[in-house]
């Protein structure tokens, strides 16, 4: 039987910012294994993401991770670089406008302060102010904005997984395309890993990045993961309407929008009602034609006659609990790593993540970001650590 030190399941950004950090990790001295069961990671999360970064976030660890992500993405060259070649992930640093009407305004108060705290770079809008900076924004029914002033924005999410990959295998890391079936576990621990290659690999430790595969995969160790695949699709259109310095604009609603190329992507998260947990890619166009190009309309009136050009579905791995990331080890099963539930929020969290899942298989703890309130002690309490802005 083989053995890797470190097998990691799921190769997509989470799974290789791991890979990236462990093998950059002087104090690690080790194999480490990457079992990805799509190389073209066509339906991943990452690359059908709405691709963007933030520092809004009403907790603040997400702040905290949103912030490193920031900073791996401005100096990309000084990690990621393999020669002379340094991914270009093209990050449009726009920011983010959370619009909120008198209903929200609270929320937005107190959501502002906690990232004050934080050193966000963020500034609160009046209605009057939202109108000077965006005349095209329908803004009458506001009473106030939140716009994220830097470090927020979009970029290439598939060029920043293709960049932490092959910047991984430069390292040293190996990859093999293969899904894993099985965690086998004895006692309070994993022993190996079986794929569907039939081969078994015993390994030192695992990590779990394997995204809406999380909770099966978990199921095997005889662990509960309460995180489910809810799918979300992405709206691509044009519109002859001319939004100069258009942000990321979260609407009230919570639609979202922003531009993309020569035009612009939009999204909003069906009702509770008609979201249930799937894994079919098939593209939800009845909440684009009922809900979503109304809202969009309303908010800017240049979109009442956009163009729907194309779409497509990708999915949240969603923690049902609170919506936040679930990172570390389980208490029954200590060479067992959870990096899974990011409710949307993998890509920007990636490299921070990545970095704290190497601290925590080399030293057993977290050495730069102190992220214990994502461990599973609240998941098993039944306590949650609530997110607000989740988008």
């Amino acid at each position: 039987m083989e053995h890797a030190d470190v097998v990691i399941v799921g190769g997509a950004a989470v799974g290789s910012a791991a890979a990236f950090f462990l093998m950059s990790q002087p104090d690690f001295q080790g194999r480490v294994l990457v079992l990805e069961q799509d190389p073209t990671y066509a339906q991943s999360a990452t690359a059908l993401s709405a691709a963007s970064i933030r520092h809004q976030f009403s907790t603040p660890e997400n702040i905290w991770l949103s912030q490193f992500g920031s900073q791996f993405i401005r100096h990309i060259g000084d990690y990621l670089a393999v020669g002379d070649d340094v991914p270009d992930v093209g990050f449009h640093e726009r920011g983010y406008l959370f619009l909120a009407t008198s209903a929200g305004l609270g929320v937005l108060h107190a959501n502002h302060h906690i990232q004050i705290a934080q050193q966000v770079d963020v500034a609160l809008l009046t209605p009057e102010d939202i109108r000077l900076r965006y005349p095209w924004m329908q803004v009458d029914d506001l009473a106030a904005g939140s716009l994220g002033l830097s470090g927020e924005g979009w970029l290439d999410a598939y060029g920043l997984m293709q960049g932490l990959r092959r910047k991984a295998i430069s390292l040293g890391a190996e990859y093999r395309s293969t899904r894993a079936l099985r965690l086998h576990r004895e006692g309070g621990r994993v022993l190996s890993v079986s794929t569907s290659d039939g081969t078994e690999v015993a390994c030192g430790a695992v990590i779990n990045a394997a995204g809406t595969g999380a909770r099966a995969l978990a199921q095997t160790a005889g662990i509960d993961l309460p995180v489910e695949p809810h799918k979300r699709s992405v709206f691509y259109f044009t519109s002859s309407a001319q939004l100069p310095d258009c942000p990321m604009v979260i609407d009230p609603t919570g639609a979202y929008f922003r531009p993309e190329g020569e035009g612009f992507i939009a999204g909003i998260a069906p009702p509770d009602d008609q979201d249930p947990a799937c894994t079919d890619f098939d593209v939800q166009h009845e909440l684009f034609e009922e809900v979503l190009w109304p809202i969009l309309a309303a908010r800017v009136p240049g979109f009442e006659a956009l163009r729907l050009q194309r779409s497509w579905a990708g999915h949240y791995d969603m923690h049902v609990l609170d919506h936040n990331v679930i990172l570390g080890a389980h208490p029954d099963v200590d060479n067992l790593l959870f990096a899974n539930g990011f409710s949307g929020h993998g890509m920007q969290q990636a490299p921070a993540v990545g970095r704290a899942l190497s601290e925590l298989v080399t030293y057993g703890e977290y050495r730069t970001l102190q992220l214990q309130a994502f461990g599973w002690q609240r998941v098993l309490e039944q306590k949650p650590l609530r997110e607000i802005n989740v988008v």
